[in-house]
């Protein structure tokens, strides 16, 4: 079964490339739709997928997998296997899969990103395709990555310094893990919560323009 999405188009199609956005826990497609609808990508096609689970706690909201009580955020090798996170991994990877397949526009022109949530499942899904770059807004990681990774594309991280969701800690975790495997990441900290800022979205948009010029 197939995410559903919400796309908005290239304003000059053919588009030259592919942004896909994932919101964090409780979201839904549209909050992240919301936020970017304040980038400036007019050549690029943008796709923000719902996650397959309903949210329990508020109606329309969307999760990739729920949250274990006490969960800390921290890297363990045992939540890689759960349930609900290995539906979502399989979907999301299912998905990205069927947009190459429908636009024809090859990985290799694709930037995955997300917040929060979304962040972590880019982490988890993403180096497992031969992406142009990867970012995650407020993310972590959900289990250690592989030795061997199939694909190393670049990474932004941005991380609030004033974050009481998703520790500082775990952002440090997750940049920390990149750069033992050889992956060129962009870390950066700002003065912020839990949030997409203006200031965040500046350094969205710059880093898809960057790495998509340097793949066309």
């Amino acid at each position: 079964m197939s995410l559903s999405a919400i796309t908005i188009p290239a304003s000059k199609p053919p588009a030259k490339g592919l942004v896909v956005v994932l919101h964090g826990w409780g979201a839904n497609a549209q909050d992240v739709r919301s936020a970017a609808s304040y980038l400036k990508l007019p050549d690029y096609q943008l796709v923000f997928p719902d996650a397959p689970f309903p949210y329990p706690y508020a109606a329309g909201g969307k999760m990739w997998y729920d949250f274990p009580n006490n969960f800390r955020f921290q890297s363990t090798p045992e939540f890689r296997d759960r349930p609900d996170l290995s539906t979502s991994r399989q979907r999301l990877s299912e998905f990205l899969q069927s947009l190459v397949d429908q636009t024809g526009i090859p990985f290799s022109r694709m930037v995955l990103g997300g917040f929060s949530q979304g962040g972590a499942m880019t982490l988890d899904v993403g180096f497992n395709f031969p992406l142009a770059g990867l970012m995650v807004l407020s993310g972590y990681l959900h289990a250690p990555l592989p030795a061997t990774l199939s694909h190393r594309p670049p990474v932004l991280m941005v991380h609030g310094k004033q974050d009481t969701v998703v520790p500082l800690l775990a952002a440090h975790q997750a940049r920390d893990s990149l750069s033992a495997l050889g992956v060129k990441s962009r870390y950066q900290e700002y003065n912020m919560g839990h949030e997409i800022s203006p200031t965040v979205l500046q350094q969205v948009q710059s880093f898809v323009e960057e790495t998509l010029i340097r793949v066309s």
